[in-house]
């Protein structure tokens, strides 16, 4: 069994942040979660996702994004931080020209709004924020070679101080994302330069998977398009 907060709005674009502290010990097989995500069909979704793991072995920070119900955009860190120790700060940033995702006020990725060249961005469906901690063992730790230790239950995950400076929805889905399409300004439209220097610091230092490396490594079809563009 699991658990999930969800909020009360929906929303188009925003800065949306919790504190979380994560579950201490063995927590393989367990996925601690912050995401935004809409409802029905062709979903969009942003993803923060911590993967337990054994005992003495860190967590994965797993992020993606689904636009129009296509995902696989799968960037994973390791935290240069133990995150069970004390709260952290994760916050999404979403506009109309880009995601990012901070750690602590520090980026970590950045996925840019191509939709002019075919690459799909939400910017039409209202998302909720989501908190969950639930059990996937089949996959989560190790590629599931790591299965959860019962024993250990319960598995507690700590939430603090949630907020939300959103594009809120009280109308119908076309009527807000047209409202919010034209009212949230496209700025941020790119990171400081001393927020580029962070980034790159941590996708230089912790960086465990990038889609983009893989397809570009002989991944199975060809290299997504974003991937041969600027994304900073």
């Amino acid at each position: 069994s699991g658990s999930m907060l969800r909020t009360k709005k929906t929303f188009i674009y925003g800065s949306i942040s919790t504190l979380i502290k994560l579950v201490k010990g063995n927590s393989a097989g367990t996925v601690t979660t912050y995401y935004t995500s809409s409802v029905g069909d062709d979903h969009d979704e942003i993803d923060f996702e911590f993967l337990g793991n054994e005992t003495g072995q860190p967590y994965t920070i797993h992020t993606n994004v689904f636009a129009d119900g296509v995902g696989a955009k799968e960037v994973q860190f390791y935290p240069w931080f133990d995150p069970t120790d004390d709260f952290h700060n994760y916050t999404i940033l979403w506009n109309p020209s880009m995601i990012v995702w901070f750690v602590d006020s520090i980026p970590i990725r950045v996925f840019r709004n191509y939709a002019s060249k075919g690459v799909p961005f939400p910017t039409k469906r209202p998302m909720y924020g989501f908190s969950s901690i639930w059990s996937a063992d089949d996959w989560a730790t190790q590629g599931g070679r790591v299965k959860t230790d019962w024993t250990k239950a319960p598995f507690v995950a700590e939430y603090d101080n949630m907020g939300l400076h959103v594009c809120e929805c009280s109308s119908t889905d076309d009527e807000c994302a047209t409202r919010c399409n034209k009212d949230t300004p496209p700025e941020p439209s790119q990171l400081t330069k001393e927020q580029m220097r962070k980034l790159r610091a941590v996708q230089l230092g912790y960086t465990i998977y990038d889609y983009c490396a893989k397809a570009r490594d002989g991944g199975k079809g060809p290299v997504p398009p974003e991937c041969d563009m600027e994304q900073y």
